[in-house]
């Protein structure tokens, strides 16, 4: 009740609260209900049940870290208020509901129901910590949750409310009304809806449901998108899934189970669709894969995926838009073509990037053709160093002939991947090398093609290449002609009233002119998005005057390799370091800057992620809010740093960002943060230094400036000995000129406006 949840503040914070709530009672004055809430007597045995719920009131309201009476947990302001409206204003008229109401005749039952509010507030606020639940959903939960109150209170099922409900809020509710006599049917809603929204998760929660009529057409789905998983369930053939596997009609679960038959049998799965269709069989793929890792063909194999990538891409790209089974997910053909080609090849070239001899060095791409070179280093492209790269790529030249046509590559391969090998070359400066190997006409077709179309994708990651590769590239000429191409079609859709293209295409034309210093651009102002340049001192700084930052470490080889480097580099003369079982916690003696890390403990035992949870509960439950967040590990760690960031990060230090996905979600999540990432796998040597810059940027109190840092850590790295770390430095990507990230912050704020 709002009188109770004010007696939790001090008088000032009583003020605000009064004059939000009666803005709030003003625009709901012609509601009868709520004008009758101050009548409500609460006897004094229930008391205790409404002050529980006050002071889970109060929680929510410092989930921000401010005790203010405004729950803000977006970043629009018209959401929050909403938020804040029905987790005060109507929770408090459900309260009073509960006690009005005379059909919930006893004591006890207005317990159970008030016990209800609470744990609806309770689990809310544990779902919203472990961004479970969109909080811009907050209204739809309350009123779902009054409906099924009064269906209960009425001994009606909720199972029709749970059937209309989002994932995220009947999976609450559900929970909560555990006696409603619909709560049989609803658990079996709620799990066909977790299926229909995590399919990768079914064959790990399907055995309480093995003898639903639903089981079969599951697997089938399961089967589908991850091969790979069914397979090693139909191995333990005597187990419930395993039974449920077994049983089943469908041709590609029956091809499954005769494939756990057979050895190396993950290595067919990128087949399956050819397989399945007769195309080829498992004594020809036999030829290469071998029996049990003898006899194994390792370039043989890969060949094999190549030609069976630009096959079925093909027919991915016909008029009948064929997607072949097992084309992706684990184990499906392109992530097989990845970790071959990292492995076999990638893997080889890196480890000898010291070595001066560049034909012992490139041995192990000797057997392959320019077609092989190019998924080769499309694959890699966030594993290959700078020099691996550029030696792939003059060998990749050379394997087109004497007289190399690129354009004809391209065609061979039916322009698979094209845009990212033009964003590839672009950020290695080879971008103008590949196109003088084509006719000046194709390269024109080929950079209209790569810039067409921008608009028409599900996602901006086209759009975002477009903006890095730009970033890349030094020869004006090419710059001018990729502009000519924005600007061009950013006039088509003006002229077509397409509001989406004339977006995209107006930013990225905003964006590349604002590179060219002579044109005097001002992004923060034309794209409403903050300074690109600098970071404010104060802006880094809680209400307490801290600087929180947080490290993510992984316990894998080289997260146990380099984390005490870490730890020793902060000298005990200037930081004060504390530890315990699972995390360290370093102070700054001045500057007042923060440090936690989590210890990278055993990955294979899960125990670096139960450190991760453990640290996290611990900076929430101190409202500790991370302003900085570095991502040490590598970029398939990133996923999982990401999906633990709370929003608060103004900068984030990464190394291989992963792709549009991470960027994306990095953003969504950060909207505001300047993102410092690598083309190639992070550099401990690097990161220490570039971390040691900020930490003592920050104990100044100074203006973080990017320029002047890149141009100081840029002098540094040049007088560095080591070929290897000068060239990764080269890979870093200062905030200012990640394109990409610019362009995503841009766009999202114009689609807010």
């Amino acid at each position: 009740m709002c009188r109770c949840f004010l007696n939790f503040m001090k008088p000032g914070q009583q003020c605000t609260m009064k004059k939000y709530l009666l803005s709030c009672l003003l625009l709901i004055s012609f509601t009868p209900v709520f004008a009758a809430q101050d009548s409500v007597i609460v006897p004094i045995y229930r008391q205790l049940f409404h002050d529980k719920i006050d002071n889970e009131q109060l929680l929510l309201d410092q989930l921000d870290g401010k005790t203010d009476g405004l729950i803000n947990l977006t970043h629009q302001p018209e959401i929050n208020q909403a938020i804040t409206n029905v987790l005060t204003r109507k929770v408090n008229e459900l309260e009073n509901s509960v006690e009005r109401n005379n059909r919930i005749a006893t004591n006890n039952q207005k317990i159970k129901y008030l016990t209800y509010i609470e744990s609806l507030l309770r689990k809310f606020k544990y779902s919203y910590r472990a961004n479970e639940f969109n909080p811009a959903f907050t209204p739809q939960l309350v009123e779902a949750f009054e409906k099924i109150m009064i269906a209960d209170i009425d001994s009606v099922s909720m199972a029709p409310e749970i059937e209309k409900s989002p994932y995220a809020i009947g999976k609450i509710l559900s929970e909560i009304f555990a006696e409603n006599t619909g709560y049989t049917e609803s658990k079996k809603i709620m799990y066909l809806k977790y299926a229909t929204l995590y399919p990768d998760k079914i064959l790990q929660t399907i055995e309480p449901w093995v003898n639903e009529s639903f089981a079969d057409s599951l697997i089938v789905k399961s089967c589908l998108l991850n091969p790979t998983a069914v397979y090693n369930i139909a191995q333990a053939a005597g187990s419930k899934v395993g039974i449920l596997i077994h049983r089943s009609n469908n041709p590609l679960v029956k091809t499954i189970v005769e494939l756990s038959k057979t050895p190396s049998a993950l290595l067919y799965f990128p087949f399956l669709d050819d397989i399945l269709k007769g195309n080829k069989t498992v004594t020809q793929i036999k030829k290469y894969v071998g029996d049990r890792e003898i006899g194994y063909d390792s370039i043989g194999y890969f060949k094999l995926l190549v030609q069976t990538e630009i096959e079925y891409f093909t027919r991915m790209t016909s008029a009948a838009k064929d997607t072949p089974i097992a084309m992706f997910g684990p184990n499906g053909l392109r992530e097989k073509l990845k970790e071959k080609a990292i492995q076999h090849f990638i893997t080889p070239i890196n480890d000898l990037h010291d070595l001066s001899n560049i034909n012992m060095r490139m041995k192990a791409t000797d057997s392959l053709s320019a077609v092989d070179l190019y998924y080769m280093m499309i694959m890699g492209e966030n594993d290959i160093y700078t020099s691996s790269f550029k030696h792939s790529y003059a060998r990749f030249l050379q394997r087109l002939g004497k007289e190399p046509r690129t354009d004809s590559l391209l065609l061979n391969v039916h322009s698979d991947f094209f845009k990212k090998f033009i964003k590839m070359t672009a950020n290695f400066n080879k971008l103008d090398n590949f196109l003088s190997y084509m006719p000046q006409t194709a390269s024109e077709a080929l950079m209209r093609e790569f810039i067409a179309n921008l608009d028409n994708t599900g996602n901006l990651e086209d759009a975002i290449d477009v903006a890095d590769s730009y970033s890349s590239i030094t020869d004006t000429r090419l710059q001018s002609t990729i502009l000519g191409y924005v600007m061009s079609n950013e006039k088509k859709c003006i002229e077509k009233n397409n509001a989406r293209g004339k977006t995209i295409y107006g930013l990225l034309k905003i964006i590349f002119l604002s590179a060219d210093t002579a044109n005097k651009i001002n992004l923060t102002s034309l794209l409403g998005i903050p300074s690109i340049y600098e970071i404010e001192n104060k802006q880094m700084r809680d209400d307490s005057g801290r600087i929180i930052q947080q490290v993510y470490w992984y316990g894998d080889k080289d997260g146990k390799t380099f984390f005490p480097s870490f730890i020793n580099s902060f000298s005990p003369k200037e930081w004060t370091i504390t530890s315990n079982s699972e995390w360290y916690e370093i102070r700054s003696k001045k500057g007042n800057v923060w440090v936690f890390a989590n210890r990278p403990l055993d990955n294979d035992a899960n125990l670096d992620d139960s450190a991760q949870i453990h640290l996290n509960n611990y900076l929430a439950e101190n409202y500790l809010h991370p302003a900085v967040v570095v991502h040490r590990g590598h970029s398939y760690w990133l996923p999982r740093t990401i999906k633990r960031m709370t929003g608060a990060a103004k900068i984030i230090v990464l190394g291989s960002c992963g792709g549009f996905k991470n960027l994306n979600d990095i953003i969504e999540v950060n909207p505001d943060a300047h993102i410092i990432s690598t083309k190639e796998i992070g550099a401990g040597d690097i990161n220490r230094p570039i971390l040691n810059y900020l930490n003592q940027t920050f104990e100044s109190g100074k203006i973080l400036d990017w320029k002047s840092m890149w141009a100081s850590l840029t002098k540094l790295f040049a007088a560095d000995p080591s070929t290897s770390l000068r060239e990764s430095w080269e890979s870093y990507i200062p905030p200012y000129k990640n394109l990409g990230a610019i362009f995503l912050k841009g766009y999202n704020n114009m689609a807010k406006q």
